[in-house]
């Protein structure tokens, strides 16, 4: 937070302002090599079990996320000069660009017969996702929220069965509840 830098939300802003024709305020949380399972993983996400190496580590990002998204909500103009308190701001949505820490993480395999060749089971991560984006509209009091996952890029159009399956397994929440 604070850093001054910029990445792919700033061309996402800008193409959001030309297609809205209003004012557009987005509020960049960007730690990298963090993982949903430990550093987001969301209130509702179930404790990591007692002695997992990371248990007091848990959740300590979505808190930090949360903070930082609840203190620029207070007060807009801090951030945003320009802001007409009298005509308000809209929650409009929310975007998710992380996964690679994930991609690498202690998830199972899928064929624990198959040793260290299996693809990962990443249908934990498929879990936290849909507890976290639940958490999230639930904290920021925004029932439907629109959502959207920026489903990892590692390995282009050719990448491995691996990380096919965990960009599968981001995707997968959208079927759910």
């Amino acid at each position: 937070v604070g850093t001054g830098k910029i990445g792919p939300e700033l061309t996402f802003g800008i193409t959001m302002h030309e297609l809205k024709g209003e004012p557009i305020l987005l509020i960049k949380n960007a730690w990298g090599g963090k993982s949903l399972m430990v550093d987001f993983r969301p209130p509702s996400g179930v404790p990591l079990p007692d002695g997992h190496k990371h248990k007091d580590k848990a959740g300590a990002y979505y808190k930090g996320m949360m903070d930082h998204v609840k203190d620029v909500l207070a007060d807009p103009k801090k951030v945003y000069p320009e802001y007409n308190a009298k005509e308000g701001y809209e929650v409009a949505g929310f975007v998710w660009f992380q996964g690679f820490n994930d991609l690498v993480g202690p998830y199972p395999p899928a064929d624990p017969a198959a040793g260290k060749k299996s693809v990962k089971d990443y249908s934990e991560y498929s879990r936290l996702m849909a507890c976290f984006i639940r958490d999230v509209r639930k904290d920021l009091g925004v029932p439907k929220m629109p959502f959207v996952i920026g489903v990892l890029g590692t390995g282009g159009m050719g990448a491995n069965e691996g990380t096919q399956a965990f960009r599968k397994a981001m995707a997968a929440p959208v079927e759910l509840d």
